[in-house]
């Protein structure tokens, strides 16, 4: 049975006429023309820095694609310290490196959501080498799969700077978001991450700026940009 989701992280489920829900819209209208000649079936969130909203971003993205009519697999490829679960309420117990270790099948522990066409596939336990599993030829077989029976997979990725494992699932993406806290992060090091994934040759679409405040609102709202 579908779970419930924490939809305190969820504008776009529960506000789905505001302002904020409706820029969530955009940015999958913009990522959707981004590329005419190849469809961005795989997308990747990731940050500089931990606590810049990527799972946020990357969690209402989902939900813009799902009621959309999309059919979406949002997978937390953070292996480190995860948090999907969490959003939208789910056991993680199994997961992801679970099916990477061969203990179960994707169809064991991919879960639905209370949001129709919305499925999830949660971490699993912690291993001591995410970046080995990540870039396995297991995990390559995997997206190879499960690219067949979704129209949309997001990734949910540990920050740039802090490990290779947001490169290495970048690689494998059709494109990468990059959510940026506005204000707080330093310029320097929002560069530093967009080298990096420049060189293992990702797909950069573009940046989200999060938490900034329009001046006759307190709302916090999102910003898709292609350039940095």
């Amino acid at each position: 049975m579908p779970r419930s989701t924490n939809k305190n992280n969820l504008v776009t489920v529960i506000n789905p006429k505001s302002p904020i829900a409706e820029a969530y819209r955009t940015l999958r209208t913009n990522i959707q023309f981004s590329s005419v000649d190849k469809p961005m079936q795989v997308i990747m969130a990731t940050s500089a820095q931990m606590s810049e909203g990527k799972t946020t971003t990357i969690s209402n993205l989902a939900v813009a694609y799902a009621q959309e009519g999309k059919k979406v697999l949002l997978i937390d490829g953070d292996l480190r310290k995860p948090s999907l679960h969490q959003v939208f309420v789910q056991s993680n117990h199994t997961g992801l490196t679970n099916v990477l270790t061969n203990q179960y099948s994707f169809e064991d522990v991919i879960r639905e959501t209370d949001v129709e066409n919305l499925y999830i596939l949660t971490s699993g336990p912690i291993p001591p080498n995410p970046a080995e599993m990540i870039g396995s030829q297991k995990m390559q077989g995997l997206l190879k799969e499960l690219k067949e029976l979704y129209d949309v997979i997001l990734f949910d990725t540990p920050p740039v700077l802090s490990v290779t494992d947001s490169l290495i699932i970048g690689s494998m993406c059709d494109g990468v978001i990059l959510v940026i806290l506005a204000g707080k992060v330093k310029k320097s090091a929002v560069l530093k991450a967009k080298s990096k994934l420049e060189h293992v040759k990702a797909h950069l679409l573009g940046t989200v700026l999060n938490n900034l405040n329009r001046k006759d609102s307190q709302d916090h709202f999102y910003y898709y940009g292609g350039n940095l």
